[in-house]
This record gives structure tokens, sequence and C-alpha cells, in this order.
């Protein structure tokens, strides 16, 4: 089990990886991890900070209900609350959970379709990512009970229809992958839909190959160390202040 002090590093690093990659939002959007223990306690960021100014230190730690559990000179984001706080409860599996406004990703949350099966990253996601429709601002209680039946038990990744993307993961570090290939998968689509070009299908048989060989792949465990492991060490080189 990773103690507290690991989780605020790895999810302070995390926040400065989003800010090196664009993936930040001013000061809105959010990134949570799930303490160790029964008290349904995690961490999100400080709302008003940038993710360029968070630390391991100022990440602020509260309940499912929205308590701030410590002192802490920062509220948290409601709507960030709710989303978390809702599928944290619901989904003891997932351990951290990543929402991003990017460009790609509201592109494509925009798009009827939703994410097409046509480009090398987009393939690998092939029935993972689920949907919810667009509800206005996240900060209604009653939306909680359709984002956690939208999500289902098994997905880790979500497109928020005309809003943006969710990831979610076993670790922090697969909860980074998986929305980095999400992210990914974005961008190539609305890259390709700018050409005017008509897509080349894949074929179901090669949609369904890809998911089993993956599924043998990664036997079940969580992926994406070496990535995150990498980005981390790319963040201590530019600015090792996350961990304070």
């Amino acid at each position: 089990m990773t103690d507290e002090r690991s989780l605020r590093d790895d999810l302070a690093a995390l926040y400065r990886i989003f800010d090196h990659l664009g993936w930040g939002e001013l000061i809105f959007n959010h990134i949570t991890v799930k303490l160790p223990g029964d008290d349904g306690h995690f961490l999100i960021n400080p709302y008003g900070l940038l993710y360029s100014e968070v630390t391991a230190s100022n990440l602020v730690k509260v309940d499912i209900n929205g308590n701030i559990i410590e002192p802490t000179d920062h509220p948290v984001n409601p709507a960030g609350m709710l989303i978390h706080s809702c599928i944290h409860a619901a989904r003891h599996d997932i351990v951290c959970i990543a929402h991003t406004h990017t460009t790609a990703g509201m592109t494509v949350a925009c798009q009827e379709g939703g994410l097409r099966p046509d480009n090398f990253y987009s393939t690998l996601l092939h029935n993972k990512v689920t949907y919810h429709d667009f509800e206005g601002i996240t900060v209604d209680e009653a939306e909680k009970q359709q984002l956690v039946a939208n999500l289902g038990d098994r997905a880790m990744m979500m497109i928020l229809r005309n809003h943006g993307l969710l990831a979610g993961g076993r670790t922090i570090a697969e909860a980074f992958l998986n929305m980095w290939i999400l992210e990914r998968s974005c961008q190539i689509q609305a890259s390709v839909d700018q050409t005017g070009v008509k897509q080349i299908p894949v074929r179901q048989e090669v949609l369904e190959r890809s998911e089993k060989l993956l599924a043998i792949q990664g036997m079940g465990q969580a992926a994406g160390a070496l990535e995150f492991a990498a980005m981390k060490r790319l963040m201590d080189k530019i600015d090792p202040s996350y961990r304070q």
C-alpha cells in the first residue's frame, strides 16, 4: 500500500506533467487520488492555483461529502468535488481520476459520433470508453447517479459530451497513461478531420484482435509505471518544487 506522502508527491508531479503537456485550463479542472483506508478521503488541487503551482503539501485532503479534513488556505472546486466524489465512492478500483478540457478532447466530445476507432491510439480504446451526456455545469447533486451509471463498473475512461475527457486508473501512473492515450486519440481524430479527406476505416476483426492482445499483454495489471516514471524524471529536471 502506498503511503500518503508518496501519493502526494506523485499527484503533485502529475499536475506538473499535465501543465507541461498543455492540459491545464487556468485554475480549473482537477485530478484526485484516493488515500489508503476506509474513511473515503482523497486529495484534490487547491482551487485558485495553476497546475504549475500545485505542490505535495498544498494538495487539499477532503472526504466524499466535500468536507475539508485538514487546515488549508484554499477552497476546492465544487464541480471537481461532484465528479470525483461520486466516482471514488462507487468505483473502489479507481484510485486516481483526471478531468481535462483540452481543445482536442472537447472537439471530439462535441462530435455526434464521439471517438472513432480509426487511428492507432483509438483502436487501443476499443470498448474501453463510455459517454455521459452534457447536463450543464457539474454542480447538481442529481447528476452523480447518472455519471456513475454511464461510467459503468469496468470502464476507466469516459467522454463527457460537449464538455471534456475523464480518465481513471488503479494507480496514478495508470490514470496518466489512460489520459495520454485518450488525448492522443482525440488529437489525431481532430487533425485528420481538418484534412477533409475520408478516413481509412479499421476492420472490426482488427479491433477485436487488438482488444484480445491487449488483455493478454496486460494480464490484469495496472499499466503506465514506466511512462509515468519517465515524465516524473523530466519534471524533476525542469522544476522539482512540486515535491515541497
